[in-house]
């Protein structure tokens, strides 16, 4: 249990670095006077003055912070063209979401990381079956995992549309199957019958499949496509949390307490399951957590970088600044909510880990949600 908070510590710790960073970088770029930079939450253990900026550890090994001068409070301000609340507004809106912006080049790296050593995905005609489930029909015919299937009757399959499309027209009929199996010369004939009225979650043969096969260019070339593929598996779980959040809010508007939402000891709990399966598995979490992150702090709510750029909207309708104290006090009042949040997601998580009998239970519950 200790390891398993330990790497979540670490694993946090890395995606809010990586994000205050990001704010580090756009502040120190735009000439503003970074007073701070630090490494874990105060109280301060020690800190080194580099140029104008204290680069500190703290404490409590969680994670870090930037402190910009003139960040919160006017009357602290003694470099006026320094200051972040004397910015412009393009300024001020570059720096709040650089964070986010770090948070998603995260995500890439990770992605990158994982697909440059477990191989990129290939498009192939070769329909594979990968899972088949238990009393199907594919079960009882004698199918297994990794046949491929070249021909349904008289049907080539050599796309998964092809394939159910040859099982559709074939429900209740008894069907000569013709695969490709590892070991085999020659095709295989397997005769099945696809069922019409299949199981919830199963077709109508009872198989998974995919032409989707793992390859291994030469290492600079994996390199380039595991940042492209990086990319694109970074805007697939940007679309799935972003639909995530949007299905949270919409429940909570209708009364409903969200489920699926897991607090810090669900996520010890993910990670270290994520961990169970090896680097390549806890570094693929990480990007996941990392997406989750940016879209959480760009949500529009007081404490987060995205209710720090709506009181910049705000400024921009009105024509002036809303005042330090007030925005302050509405960041404060934010905190506390999100805090308040924060303890009820972790009694839920609490309350489901004593129910789920342990760790790997938990996992179950949360992986079912």
């Amino acid at each position: 249990m200790l390891t398993s908070i330990a790497i979540t510590v670490a694993v946090i710790s890395v995606l809010i670095l990586v994000h205050e960073l990001g704010h580090f970088l756009a502040a120190k770029r735009a000439g503003l006077w970074v007073e701070e930079f630090g490494i874990g939450i105060p109280p301060r253990l020690f800190g080194k003055k580099i140029g104008e900026t204290i680069y500190s550890v703290n404490l409590f090994p969680f994670g870090g912070f930037v402190r910009l001068h003139g960040e919160n409070a006017e009357l602290d301000i003694t470099k006026p063209k320094r200051a972040f609340l004397n910015q412009s507004k393009k300024t001020r809106v570059s720096i709040v979401v650089a964070g986010v912006f770090m948070n998603f080049l995260l995500a890439i790296v990770a992605f990158a990381v994982v697909y440059s050593f477990s191989g990129i995905p290939q498009e192939t005609e070769n329909v594979r079956v990968v899972e088949i489930a238990e009393n199907s029909p594919a079960m009882s015919s004698g199918f297994l995992t990794g046949d491929i299937v070249r021909k349904v009757g008289d049907a080539d399959a050599t796309s998964n549309d092809e394939f159910i499309q040859a099982l559709v027209e074939k429900e209740n009929e008894e069907v000569t199957f013709f695969v490709q199996r590892e070991g085999e010369e020659g095709l295989l004939e397997i005769k099945s019958t696809p069922r019409s009225d299949p199981p919830e979650g199963e077709g109508a043969l009872g198989v998974v499949i995919s032409t989707v096969e793992t390859y291994y260019p030469p290492i600079w070339e994996r390199l380039i496509k595991g940042v492209y593929y990086g990319f694109k598996e970074a805007i697939f779980w940007t679309t799935v949390v972003v639909t995530g959040f949007a299905q949270i809010i919409i429940g909570l508007f209708r009364g409903e307490v969200p489920q699926e939402v897991a607090g810090p000891v669900g996520i010890v709990a993910l990670t270290a399951h994520a961990a169970s399966f090896g680097i390549l598995a806890l570094i693929n979490f990480v990007g996941i957590l990392s997406v989750n992150l940016m879209i959480l702090n760009i949500l529009p709510f007081p404490a987060l970088d995205g209710g720090r750029l709506v009181f910049i909207v705000i400024e921009s309708f009105i024509g002036k600044k809303v005042l330090p104290k007030v925005e302050n006090i509405v960041h404060a009042v934010g905190m506390a909510i999100l805090l308040l949040i924060l303890l009820a997601i972790t009694y839920k998580d609490i309350k489901q880990l004593i129910e789920a009998g342990g760790i790997s239970g938990f996992v179950d519950t949360v992986l079912k949600q």
